[in-house]
């Protein structure tokens, strides 16, 4: 099924949903849950997820996976989306939170596939076999680190949001304290108790992660300027120390 809404099929008997979706560049789909859980694969730019507890960064080639229930929004950056949504009791071991995985060619070529079935597809047979090897090949990915979590608190979650928006190398410590009434060791304190990081560490990830969408029309170099990397090579290390790859492999221009 494509650019097919999930309320129209969503009653259908079948534990396994696929649904491709073409977004315009920059689109969101504002906050809202679904009552199935959701592997959501961009097979084109990048994704942004948005919950309560933490912002998840996908990039191409990449998929989140969404805890039924789960309020969330998404911004799409140039993305063909090839989504499964799936009956809770047939994933017992999915993830209580959204998570990050790799999708190797084995499971794109299987969500392809499924993007073509009908919603009331045959359980026997090929597309059933097809449907329940996409959940044996999901239940083996492991959890890529393209994430920060969000405060608890109002104030300090307002805080975060804001500089996920706008990430600024030149944000100290001091100016976040100053903005919610603390000093800057309690503050420190306190944040570091919600979120498990330090502000300046929990800041350096969210610049890498913003990287991330400006890869897709921007090279390293001007990237890592535009973060306020001291170089290139002080950027393109930070990233590949934090993410496991270097941001050559997310731009989509040569030479840089």
């Amino acid at each position: 099924m494509k650019n097919v809404p999930l309320d129209s099929v969503d009653h259908v008997d079948r534990a396994v949903l696929p649904i491709g979706t073409d977004y315009p560049s920059g689109h969101v789909l504002d906050w809202h849950e679904h009552r199935r859980a959701q592997f959501l694969y961009g097979a084109t730019g990048v994704m942004v997820v948005d919950t309560d507890e933490g912002s998840w960064t996908v990039p191409p080639e990449r998929a989140v996976l969404i805890p039924a229930a789960t309020p969330h929004r998404v911004r799409m950056l140039g993305v063909s989306t090839r989504s499964l949504y799936i009956e809770p009791d047939a994933v017992p071991w999915w993830p209580a939170t959204c998570t990050v995985v790799d999708v190797p060619p084995l499971l794109r070529e299987l969500l392809l596939a499924a993007v073509e079935f009908e919603a009331d597809y045959r359980l026997s047979g090929r597309e059933g076999h097809i449907a329940a090897l996409l959940l044996h090949e999901i239940a083996a990915r492991t959890p890529l680190p393209f994430h920060v979590g969000i405060p608890a608190s109002a104030d300090l979650a307002a805080l975060c949001r804001g500089y996920l928006s706008a990430p600024d190398a030149g944000v100290t410590n001091a100016a976040w304290a100053a903005r919610t009434a603390m000093s800057e060791r309690a503050f420190t304190r306190r944040f570091r108790a919600e979120t498990g990081d330090s502000p300046a560490v929990w800041r350096s990830r969210a610049r890498l992660l913003a990287a991330v969408p400006l890869l897709r029309t921007a090279p390293v170099t001007e990237v890592a300027g535009h973060l306020g990397y001291a170089s290139p090579a002080a950027f393109t290390a930070a990233f590949t120390r934090a993410f496991g790859t270097p941001p050559s492999r997310f731009t989509t221009r040569a030479g840089t």
